[in-house]
């Protein structure tokens, strides 16, 4: 591995020992890093193979930072407003938060893997990697819903952290969809400007290939 994944995986880990330090529902915490736990070697193991951009990495490692935290204290019980010393409105917004920078961060891991893995081109390079997002956050709302039907309770609830809001799922899909949506337009504009046959590429990509 190369010097900066490393670096950041050596920050990481203290990261998860101390967010796993008496959490406030340690249960909650175990399900929130089930996920952690297998990507995590998973992306040490296939390094050597398919290397991330140190990019990639970085996106990857704030991503996880802001989830332990969340994991630490269990999303609905984030403190942020005492730290920022706000006011409380009755609904805690960390989850949120952490909903719309998956979809901000980990797209862009996402759009190397459709480049270089399955070798798209135009197009279809900004829209698979926010299709993606869009479709693994469907798929973990189900799994927070199916948790919360098998534990039910407290950790189900706390695993859930709808908060009593009956579109929690709806809007936690929408906040991961816009940061996609923002960081693959954001990176488009960045590539019109610097790539001089962007809109060849582009209109290519679009063509039938096999009639």
């Amino acid at each position: 591995m190369r010097r900066l994944p490393l670096i950041l995986l050596g920050i990481f880990i203290p990261v998860l020992i101390a967010s796993g330090i008496r959490p406030i529902h340690p249960s909650d915490w175990i399900l929130e890093n089930v996920l952690v736990f297998i990507g995590i070697p998973l992306l040490v193991l296939t390094a050597r193979h398919f290397p991330f951009s140190n990019a990639s990495y970085l996106c990857i490692f704030i991503f996880l930072c802001f989830h332990e935290l969340g994991a630490h204290y269990s999303y609905s019980n984030v403190p942020y407003h005492h730290w920022l010393g706000l006011e409380e409105d009755g609904r805690n917004h960390y989850d949120r938060l952490v909903h719309f920078l998956y979809g901000l961060l980990m797209v862009y891991p996402m759009r190397e893997i459709f480049l270089r893995i399955a070798d798209v081109k135009g197009f279809w390079g900004y829209f698979l990697p926010l299709d993606l997002v869009m479709s693994t956050s469907m798929l973990y709302e189900l799994i927070e819903w199916a948790a919360a039907e098998v534990f039910g309770g407290d950790l189900g609830q706390a695993f859930l952290g709808s908060q009593g809001d009956p579109w929690d799922a709806h809007k936690d899909m929408a906040l991961a969809s816009l940061g996609a949506l923002i960081a693959m337009t954001s990176i488009s504009i960045l590539h019109v400007c610097r790539q001089r046959d962007f809109a060849r590429e582009f209109v290519n990509s679009l063509k039938v290939k096999r009639r």
